[in-house]
């Protein structure tokens, strides 16, 4: 009787099999590489030790008859060759992780947006405007672009001065640039704004920060002159006591309970100005769709934002009416798949003033830069959560640090897990959009909804000038008051 329950090792079918499962380790491994671009950080996230993904590096090297990656002083860079790779690779590594995910349905409380959520922009949005430079005939040595920047002055046209800021950051090469000043940044960003640059000068300008990280300085210069353009817009100064910033990416699938927890600090008598977006794309006016669902009004004008918060103390300001500029920066992340400085930047815009401003920062090193950046700005108030995402949302059964200026003197608060975590609340049959305005109705119960709304209105409370001597319970007695006795719409 024939056994083939073995095969040997030295048979073509074995050896097939054994390459199918080296291919297998290949693709995940190369991926990893792709996105670390350093053998030891990939092997860490791989969970290998860094010797057998090296080895691994050598069998893929050998597979494609190509070297893959070539050292520099910042890492491991791809070949053309693997950056051509780079598409395929990752989408057979995510559809790998996708066949061994648990077939499970998410919590309730985690269910992504239906389509009622996302939903373009009503605003129209014009192109990111540029002037595009007439380019020279020859590249000048290190020394004639040292000379030649000295030369340049405010009476130079603004691709020479924007060029002149360019060449501080990274001079010559070799990492001998620095930092911009504030004025240097103002400027630099003014031009920008106006529609002065050239494409490629814009390009160079965001890459080159993002290499090195923006500084407070760099951030503040930015937002003066974000604070220019739209100001020129508005025409006329607004005055809200609340300002909060909400600029989320579109893969963002949470359902924004802070807008409850804003329209509650409305509600206690403070005005709220929210403004933010959602992308460019197919889901950039979810927030103008979530605001008019709770009645918050959807303001297009400086007019219609004044009206807002005289009669309802509270508007959403969409950044497509604020500063299509703006937003169109902010949109270059689509093309370059990384967040640029203009994105840290807007987060601090302030358009309409503001006692204090609600952040939510994802970063750690990012939360003290904001702190540090409104300190150059002169403000004496604001407050950054380290939040899971870039927005204000408080959640009270994980803890969460807040950096805050009073009376512009930093001061710091650690704030433990202060509840155990609601089990979720199973959902009746409905869209989400129903669902969360049912949860500010009282037609759906939900206690871990609830808990961060509350939480997320006691931070607040807790966040405004005059409130310094009161505690994070007493906020919380204060926002549970204002939970009791919200005007259901």
């Amino acid at each position: 009787m024939n056994d083939h329950s073995s095969v040997p090792l030295d048979r073509p079918e074995s050896r097939r099999v054994s390459d199918k499962l080296t291919r297998g380790r290949m693709i995940v491994a190369l991926d990893a590489l792709l996105s670390k671009r350093n053998v030891t950080l990939a092997a860490k996230h791989l969970e290998m030790q860094t010797s057998a993904l090296s080895r691994l590096l050598g069998q893929m090297r050998e597979e494609f008859g190509d070297p893959l990656f070539v050292r520099s002083g910042s890492g491991l860079v791809p070949t053309p060759f693997a950056e051509a790779l780079r598409p395929k690779v990752q989408a057979l590594a995510a559809a790998i992780d996708d066949l061994f995910e648990p077939t499970v349905v998410s919590p309730p409380a985690e269910a992504p947006f239906d389509p009622g959520w996302n939903v373009p922009s009503g605003i129209p949005v014009p192109p990111l405007v540029t002037r595009p430079a007439n380019l020279l005939d020859g590249q000048p040595s290190p020394a004639e672009v040292i000379t030649n920047l000295e030369r340049v002055g405010q009476s130079n046209c603004p691709h020479d001065r924007l060029a002149r800021h360019i060449g501080v950051l990274g001079i010559a090469g070799g990492g001998h640039g620095r930092p911009l000043t504030a004025e240097e940044a103002e400027e630099a960003m003014g031009i920008v704004l106006a529609g002065e640059a050239d494409p490629v000068q814009t390009g160079a300008l965001f890459g080159m920060m993002r290499v090195r990280g923006a500084t407070a300085p760099e951030l503040a210069g930015f937002v003066r002159a974000m604070q220019t353009h739209v100001a020129g817009r508005l025409g006329r100064t607004i005055h809200a006591d609340v300002d909060w910033p909400c600029f989320t990416s579109p893969n963002y699938h949470n359902p924004p309970w802070f807008f409850h927890a804003a329209r509650l600090i409305a509600q206690a008598g403070h005005r709220v100005l929210l403004h933010g977006n959602t992308g460019s794309g197919a889901a950039s006016g979810r927030y103008e769709v979530v605001a008019a669902a709770l009645g918050i009004p959807v303001c297009s004008t400086t007019d219609d934002i004044d009206t807002a918060l005289a009669t309802e103390r509270i508007a959403y300001v969409p950044l497509t009416a604020l500063a299509p500029q703006i937003h169109r920066l902010i949109g270059l992340h689509r093309v370059t798949q990384f967040r640029n400085a203009a994105l840290e930047a807007v987060h601090l815009l302030r358009p309409a003033g503001g006692r204090t401003s609600l952040l939510g920062v994802t970063k750690p090193s990012h939360r003290e830069l904001h702190r540090d950046t409104a300190r150059l700005l002169g403000w004496s108030h604001i407050a950054v959560l380290g939040s899971v995402r870039d927005v204000a949302q408080y959640t009270p059964f994980r803890p969460a640090t807040i950096h805050r200026l009073i009376d512009g003197e930093p001061s710091d608060l650690a704030l433990p897990a202060r509840i155990g975590e609601p089990p979720a609340t199973p959902r009746p049959r409905g869209t989400n959009l129903d669902y969360w305005q049912g949860v500010w109705t009282g037609a759906m119960r939900d206690a871990r909804a609830t808990r961060i709304i509350v939480g997320t209105a006691a931070f607040a409370l807790f966040s405004l000038p005059g409130n310094a001597g009161i505690g994070f319970d007493e906020a919380m007695a204060q926002a549970e008051e204002l939970w009791k006795h919200r005007r259901p719409r």
